[in-house]
C-alpha cells in the first residue's frame, strides 16, 4: 500500500505562553453563547460512555438542544462500565510529593514522548476537578478508615493518586454521568435515541453538520442534523477480534468520519494490557482484563529455569524469577503497560511461561495477604478475585492468578486541535475516539480520567467558541443529506446481496490473528509487509464471499457486524503502512528493528518526533506531519530502573 507525503500541520488553537497558564488563557479567549441563543442550538452526540454522556449532560445542563446516540438498549451499558481499577487525579490527598507537574510528566514520559506538552498539561490540571465532581454525584469512592478518600498507586508512577471504586470504578463513574445525562433527559434538552448506530457523518459546505444512523430494532435509515457533532465512539482495538472490549465496540464511526476528510492520527499505537486472563480456546471471542490495580500487591514471576511445569506452590523462592522487580528496581511491578507487556512476552517466549503453551505468567497475593491479612486483600480487590474464580475456576486466595497481555486500548484516533474540534470544521472528538493526551502508551488509570475531562470542563468551553458563529453556517445543503443516506443504503445492500458462505465472525476472527501476528506486540518490516499483502486479499474475500443473512427491515446483527468488520479492514491496512513507515519504537509501537541493548524500545527523536495524520483520498493515504516540540520536558530515553 503506498502512500505519499502531504503538507505539514499544526495546532493553531492552543495558546503560547506559560504552560501552567494556557488553559485559562484559551477559556478565556473563547467566544461566549448567551443563555437565550443556546437554547437555538443542536449539537448531536454520539456515544454515551464516561465522555460521550458527560459531555450530552453537561451541554444540555448548559442549554443547547442535545440529541444522543448509542448502539447499546441504554445508556449505561457503553463500555466505560467495564473499566476497574481507578481514576488518575493530582489530589496529592498522599503527601507523597504528587502535583499537577508531576502527573503532568508521568503522563509524557509514559507516553514515550510522543504527546503533546500543552494537551497533557491541561488534563493533569483538570483532573483535581472531576474527583470533586464525581462525589458531588454520589460515586462511592472507597475511603480510608477516617473517611478521606483512600488511592492507590497504578503503573508508570511512584505516588499514590489512583482514586477508585474497588473493582467497579468505571461502573459507579459511568452511572455518575449516567444520572447526569438521565437528568437532562427529563428537563427536554437531550432527547436520547438507544439502539442507534451511526453509520456515515453528513458533512456541508465543509461542516459536519449532522449524522446518518440505522434504526438496530427497524432497519430504518434516519438523518439527524445539528450545528456541530460530537463524536464518543471509544476505541478501534475490536480489530484484533481478541481484546478486552465489549464485542459491540467498532470503529465506524470514526472510519466514516476519516473518509468524509477528518485525519487518523496515529492509527498503530495500540496499548497492549499486561495482565489479562491468558487465551484459553479457539472458542473464545474476547478477553477479559484483570485491573492494572492488582499490581499494587500482586507480584508478577515466572519460574528460573526454562520448562519447570512445577505447580507455584512446589516452587521455592530460590527458583522464582520476579522479573519486573529485578529488572526495574524502582517501579517494580508497577512498571509502564507496555514495558510490563513486553517483559511477559520475552519470559514467556524463553520457555518460562505458565499454564497452557506456556502463554502466562503468575500474579501472586501471596505476601500480601501474609502482610495485610484475606480480609484486607478481599476489600481491595473482593469483586476481582471473584470474577477470575468464575472465568478460570481457580482460586486466587489460593494460587496466583495466571496473566498475559492481550489488546486493550488504542492510544491513536482521530486528530484534533487543542479544541478538540477534528480537520473537519464542528466535528469534535472525544475520549477514547482521538488521539490527543496519551501519545505511544496510555498510562493506566488515565483513560476515565481524559474522556470525564474533555466531557464535563473541555468540550463544553471548546464547541461554545464554535457555535459563537453558527448563525453563520447556513443551511445544511440537502444534496449532502441525500448522498449520505445514499451511501448508507448502497453499502447495506452491498452486504446483503453476496450471500456467500462464511460468516462476518469467521472474516473477523482471521484477521484479527493476523494483526495480532504480524501488527501486534511486536512488529518487523517483514511482518508489516505480509500483513500488508494480506490484507487485502482478505478483504477482497469478505466482499466476495460474507454470508449476511436475514434483511435490513429488522433486527439483524449478522448485518451490524458484517459493516463492523468491514471497516475494520479499511483501518487494519492504516494500521499496519503507519507501523511500517514508522520504524522507530516507542511505547506501544515496538519495531524489533529498534532496541536498545537491553531489549527496550529505542526511539528515533531526530525523524520521529512528529505526530502521524492521515488524510484519506481516493489515490491513497496522505501522511501529513505535525512536528512535537518539547519546551517544559525533556526528550530522553525512558527508564523505570
Amino acid at each position: 500500500m503506498n502512500y505519499r507525503e502531504g503538507e505539514p500541520i499544526r495546532d493553531t488553537k492552543a495558546p503560547d505562553g506559560p504552560i501552567e497558564e494556557r488553559w485559562e488563557k484559551r477559556k478565556f479567549a473563547a467566544r461566549l453563547v448567551n443563555p437565550a441563543n443556546k437554547r437555538k442550538l443542536s449539537v448531536i452526540v454520539v456515544g454515551t460512555g464516561l465522555a460521550g454522556g458527560s459531555a450530552a449532560a453537561t451541554l444540555g445542563e448548559l442549554g443547547y438542544q442535545v440529541t444522543s446516540f448509542c448502539y447499546q438498549d441504554s445508556p449505561r451499558r457503553a463500555h466505560s462500565i467495564a473499566a476497574q481499577g481507578g481514576i488518575n487525579a493530582a489530589k496529592n490527598y498522599r503527601g507523597d510529593g504528587d502535583s499537577v507537574y508531576r502527573l503532568f510528566y508521568d503522563t509524557v514520559k509514559g507516553g514515550d514522548f510522543r504527546a503533546r506538552e500543552s494537551n497533557v498539561y491541561r488534563l493533569a490540571q483538570v483532573s483535581v476537578n472531576i474527583i470533586d465532581q464525581a462525589v458531588a454525584q454520589g460515586v462511592p469512592f472507597a475511603r480510608e478508615y477516617g473517611g478521606l478518600l483512600d488511592t492507590r498507586s497504578f503503573g508508570g508512577a511512584q505516588v499514590s493518586r489512583t482514586f477508585y471504586a474497588r473493582g467497579q470504578t468505571g461502573q459507579q463513574l459511568l452511572l455518575g454521568a449516567y444520572q447526569a445525562l438521565e437528568r437532562q433527559i427529563a428537563a427536554g434538552t437531550v432527547t436520547m435515541h438507544a439502539r442507534h448506530e451511526m453509520l456515515e457523518l453528513i458533512v456541508s459546505d465543509g461542516r459536519a453538520r449532522g449524522v446518518v444512523v440505522r434504526d438496530m430494532v427497524t432497519g430504518e435509515i434516519e438523518s439527524h442534523l445539528a450545528d456541530a457533532v460530537v463524536l464518543a465512539t471509544g476505541g478501534y482495538g475490536n480489530v484484533f477480534f481478541l481484546s478486552t472490549n465489549a464485542k459491540g465496540c467498532n470503529t465506524s464511526a470514526i472510519w466514516r468520519a476519516h473518509r468524509k476528510g477528518a485525519l487518523f492520527a496515529n492509527p498503530c499505537y495500540t496499548q497492549i494490557h499486561p495482565t489479562c486472563i491468558p487465551v484459553s480456546g479457539e472458542y473464545q471471542s474476547k478477553l477479559t482484563l484483570m485491573s492494572e490495580s492488582l499490581r499494587n500487591d500482586g507480584r508478577v514471576w515466572v519460574p528460573l529455569e526454562a520448562g519447570d511445569a512445577r505447580p507455584p506452590a512446589a516452587i521455592p523462592e530460590d527458583e522464582r524469577d520476579y522479573y519486573l522487580e529485578r529488572i526495574y528496581p524502582a517501579f517494580g511491578n508497577l512498571v509502564p503497560r507496555d514495558i510490563a507487556s513486553r517483559a511477559a512476552k520475552n519470559v514467556c517466549d524463553g520457555g518460562r511461561g505458565v499454564g497452557p503453551g506456556g502463554l502466562g505468567v503468575y500474579l501472586d497475593f501471596a505476601d500480601a495477604s501474609t502482610r495485610l491479612g484475606r480480609d484486607a486483600v478481599e476489600e481491595k480487590y473482593g469483586n476481582l478475585f471473584e470474577m477470575y474464580e468464575r472465568i478460570t475456576g481457580e482460586d486466587p486466595y489460593a494460587q496466583p492468578m495466571r496473566i498475559y497481555p492481550a489488546v486493550h486500548y488504542t492510544m491513536g484516533g482521530l486528530w484534533v486541535d487543542y479544541d478538540l474540534q477534528s480537520s473537519i470544521p464542528g466535528l469534535f472528538v472525544v475520549g477514547e475516539a482521538n488521539f490527543s493526551d496519551h501519545g505511544a502508551n496510555r498510562l493506566g488509570a488515565s483513560a476515565l480520567m481524559q474522556g470525564l475531562a474533555d466531557g464535563y470542563f473541555v468540550l463544553p468551553t471548546t464547541i461554545g467558541d464554535y457555535l459563537a458563529g453558527a448563525r453563520d453556517f447556513g443551511p445544511v445543503d440537502e444534496v449532502s443529506v441525500a448522498e449520505a443516506e445514499i451511501a448508507v443504503r448502497d453499502r447495506i445492500q452491498r452486504l446483503l446481496a453476496v450471500d456467500g458462505d462464511r460468516t462476518a465472525d469467521s472474516f473477523h476472527r482471521e484477521l484479527g490473528k493476523l494483526m495480532w501476528d504480524y501488527c501486534g506486540m511486536e512488529r518487523t518490516e517483514a511482518s508489516l509487509t505480509k500483513a500488508l499483502a494480506r490484507i487485502p486479499e482478505l478483504r477482497a474475500e469478505f466482499w466476495r464471499n460474507v454470508k449476511v443473512s436475514g434483511t435490513n427491515e429488522e433486527l439483524n446483527q449478522a448485518l451490524e457486524r458484517a459493516g463492523r468488520v468491514a471497516d475494520f479492514f479499511d483501518l487494519a491496512e492504516l494500521m499496519c503502512l503507519d507501523a511500517l513507515h514508522r520504524t522507530e519504537s516507542c511505547g506501544g509501537h515496538f519495531r524489533a528493528e529498534s532496541q536498545d541493548a537491553d531489549g527496550e524500545a529505542l526511539r528515533d527523536d531526530e525523524n520521529f518526533a512528529y505526530v502521524a495524520a492521515w488524510e484519506h483520498t481516493p489515490e491513497g493515504p496522505v501522511l501529513h506531519r505535525e512536528d512535537l516540540e518539547y519546551a517544559y520536558v525533556k526528550m530522553s530515553q525512558r527508564s523505570y530502573k
